[in-house]
Formats: structure tokens, sequence, C-alpha cells
């Protein structure tokens, strides 16, 4: 076991796009046990798109980091030490220990992880966060029925990817947007989605349309920006949407002007904004149902896994320009 903790700090507030500059590596000591307390060696560390507006420092619905904050985070890792015996050393644990290679938790503070029903890793996936936020802005909000016509934005996500087969098995066309034609290969390909379109060609309106013939009753929406104003020019009546994401957005400076007020109001679509940190009861469920369906072989998911803590940063600003293809995931241990 190391003697020393490496974490990753935010060490100023991004002015635009991130750099790496912005972060800084710290060695501390690890930390003394209380009573109740375990010592958890980090083994993956998840990268996710809503960490990039914590950085700013304006008001949102967690507070904003300031300059010397380990960067917050889901991990899965190892209880190397333990005072409290319901997690003995070797139990797997998820919790939000952040970048940083060690970190302490609380029997209440994390979930044991069950070998069993996946990797390790998946717990941070399919299995973790970014399933149960698929599977509640899919079933609970926008609640697609057979037949109807699902889009699914960065499709090749890990909640679109997950977001688009859901409602694959609630029998709907679905119809996903991704960036370039390998990932638009693999989400027809090995996920199963009816179409997918590049949001990068020249053409894509017009493609777009042709996929949507009966226009669109789901938007599974992560991406926000021109995407999405491209797609509510499609929408149909009494739509729903689950508004989970606006990746495009969160590195501009100056951001694009929504457009799309008019399709809202003329179509009469009812949106549904959500964070899932707020539906914590939901979770066991989901989890369960997402279990399953892994075993069953009707749920597949894609990693895209960077070595080494110190990469975080790299890995970090490559996923907020597209340029990761799965879940992004850092192999701290």
């Amino acid at each position: 076991m190391s003697e020393r903790n490496t974490k990753i700090v935010m060490k100023r507030h991004p002015a635009g796009m991130v750099q790496p500059e912005d972060f800084e590596v710290v060695r501390a000591d690890l930390p003394t046990l209380s009573e109740g307390e375990a010592l958890v060696r980090v083994m993956y560390l998840s990268l996710d798109p809503y960490m990039r507006p914590m950085m700013d420092p304006v008001r949102s619905y967690v507070e904003p980091l300031t300059p010397g904050q380990v960067m917050p985070g889901g991990t899965v890792g190892e209880v190397v030490a333990s005072r409290d015996p319901e997690l003995p050393k070797g139990t797997l644990v998820a919790a939000p220990l952040g970048w940083q290679s060690h970190g302490v938790v609380t029997r209440g503070a994390v979930r044991v992880v069950d070998p069993e029903l996946g990797p390790p890793s998946a717990a941070l996936g399919a299995l973790g966060m970014t399933g149960v936020t698929a599977h509640y802005g899919m079933l609970a909000l926008a609640r697609p029925r057979a037949g109807e016509t699902v889009v699914v934005t960065a499709a090749s996500g890990a909640v679109g990817s997950v977001a688009g087969q859901i409602a694959k098995l609630q029998g709907c066309r679905v119809v996903g947007i991704a960036g370039g034609a390998q990932k638009c290969r693999y989400v027809m390909e090995e996920l199963g989605f009816d179409a997918c379109v590049d949001y990068r060609a020249a053409d894509f309106e017009q493609q777009l349309a042709a996929a949507t013939p009966d226009y669109v009753d789901v938007l599974f929406e992560n991406v926000g920006g021109p995407v999405m104003d491209a797609v509510l020019r499609r929408i149909a009546d009494h739509a729903r949407i689950a508004l989970c994401g606006n990746i495009s957005q969160y590195n501009e400076q100056a951001p694009y002007g929504f457009q799309g007020m008019r399709q809202l109001l003329m179509h009469r679509v009812t949106v549904h904004a959500f964070v899932i940190a707020d539906h914590r009861a939901y979770w066991p469920a989901a989890q369960a149902d997402l279990a399953q369906w892994l075993r069953e072989g009707k749920l597949k998911y894609r990693e895209d896994v960077s070595d080494g803590l110190r990469d975080a940063p790299h890995a970090f600003i490559r996923m907020l320009t597209g340029g990761n293809f799965g879940k992004q995931l850092v192999r701290v241990s």
C-alpha cells in the first residue's frame, strides 16, 4: 500500500475550454482512520461531463469548486484498511472519492460492489450513475411507447448508449446522433439502433429528416446547442424531452442562443430537466433492471479507459471534445 495519497486539484477556474494547466497534482499523507471508517485504494475513476460546470464560479445545483479543491468524481476501489467490521479489507466499493488515489469512507456513504454482476468498472457506467441516469430519464420521465420514434443525442456515449437500448426494449424506433462514421456504425451494428446520423455531416439535417419520417416523439438530450435545435425542428406534437445534458456548451464563454422555443410551444412539448443525484431512492430498482439486462445480453456497453491518475486531465479534455469512445474511465491502480 502506498504511504502517500496522490490528488488532482483544480488549480484555477478555466477560461473557456479546459486546459491541463487548470489542474495541479499534489501529494499528501494517508489519513489516520477513526472508528467506523475505512481506507479505499481507488481502482477506477469516472470522468463525466457534469464536472465541467462545477469548475465555473457560478450558481448551480451544487456548490462550485474553489481553487485547491480535489476534482469530484465517482470511483470504484478496494478497502485496504478498515475500522468498520461491515467494510473488511478486500471489499469493493463505489464512492464519490474524486480524483485521488486513496480516500476515507464510511458504510453509509458507499455502495458495496458485487463482482458477480459485472466487472468492477461497470459500477461506474452501465451499472452505475450513467446507467441509472439513462433508465430514469427514459422510463420515469420520457416514457416511450412501442412504435414511437426516439432520438438520442451523444448516442455512443455512456448515457446515450444505454438510453437508446432501453428505448429499443420498449419497442421503439430509435435514432442516434453521434460524431463520426465509426461511432454511428457502432450505434447501429453493436447497440441495435435503427439509424444513426453523424452531426458533423454537411447534410446532417437532411439525414435527420430522412431518419425521422414520422417526426420525433421522444428526445433524450445530452448535447444541446445547434444539434438540439435541429431535432426540435423535427419534433412531434405532444413529444417528451428528457433534458439530461448540454455538453456542447460547457466550455463556451459565449453560449449558443437557444432557438427552439417556438417548436416547444407550437407542438406542446413536455420538457423534463433532471439531475440523477436528486433521485437516490430510484437507484436500486434501476440497477436491478440494468443488471438483469446485462446478464441476458440485452444491454451492451463500451469503455474508454485511460491509464494513470496523472492522465485524468488529458482524458477529461478528450471527453469534453468528443475524442472518447464509450464510458470515459481512468485506471488509477
